[in-house]
């Protein structure tokens, strides 16, 4: 039974991975939004689902997250950045407000949510799972409004590259999904009426077993996933 921390689940893809693990593993599920992490709960079918809330913008988000997460697991197996925010708006309509609240959470969050839990996974080594984004997949089409968000996922993917290499030594495998269209609410406000070809549930299936099967022969790769972009 591995000891799993998602960050990002209380809606989505997100919700999904966290019903699926904790079925055989202990996962601990972080978000903003602790009524709906509550509402998670509730309806688990085991007793391996933890909550807890997190807000990736907060100051010193690394020490807060470390005693967090060590206060629940002294180990941890897997860690899964899942979390996502996002803004759909014209280049010259972006307020500052927005491009900052979006690196601080898709991109200066997730490094310190690394930060926070490598030391729990020194032991006995792990997996980092980063969600990215086929919006920051160099080569893949682009679209209007969404440059900041898909600028923070370029960074994710060029983090996750290097992180991996840092950490080879550790035994930890780091790991960036690059996922395409999949029908959530994120989706559906970057692309209001859009139907995916892949359900949450399906690309939550997929994101399970590659975080707890891959990192035995994959390391250091971003790895679109994806039927359509849309």
């Amino acid at each position: 039974m591995k000891k799993i921390v998602i960050i990002g689940g209380s809606r989505g893809i997100g919700r999904a991975l966290a019903l699926q693990l904790s079925v055989n593993h202990r996962v601990l599920v972080l978000a903003r939004s602790i009524d709906k992490l509550k509402e998670l709960q509730e309806i688990s079918i085991t007793n391996n689902l933890m909550i807890g809330a997190v807000d990736l913008t907060a100051p010193n988000l690394r020490e807060y997250l470390s005693t967090l997460i060590s206060s629940y697991f002294p180990e941890v197996d897997v860690l899964i950045n899942n979390a996502g925010y996002l803004v759909n708006k014209p280049f010259l309509e972006l307020t500052e407000a927005d491009i900052q609240d979006s690196f601080a959470t898709n991109v200066f969050g997730l490094i310190q949510s690394c930060q926070a839990t490598v030391p729990l996974m020194e032991k006995k080594g792990g997996h980092i799972v980063n969600i990215g984004s086929m919006g920051g997949f160099q080569g893949s089409s682009k679209f209007p409004g969404l440059s900041v968000y898909s600028s923070t996922k370029s960074a994710v993917a060029g983090f996750s590259e290097c992180l991996a290499e840092e950490l080879a030594e550790k035994n930890i495998q780091v790991n960036c999904l690059a996922l395409g269209a999949a029908q959530t609410e994120m989706l559906e406000e970057a692309f209001p009426g859009y139907e995916a070809p892949v359900s949450a549930d399906e690309m939550a299936r997929y994101i399970a077993d590659f975080s707890l099967n891959a990192n035995g022969w994959i390391n250091g790769k971003v790895i679109p996933v994806s039927l359509s972009t849309p």
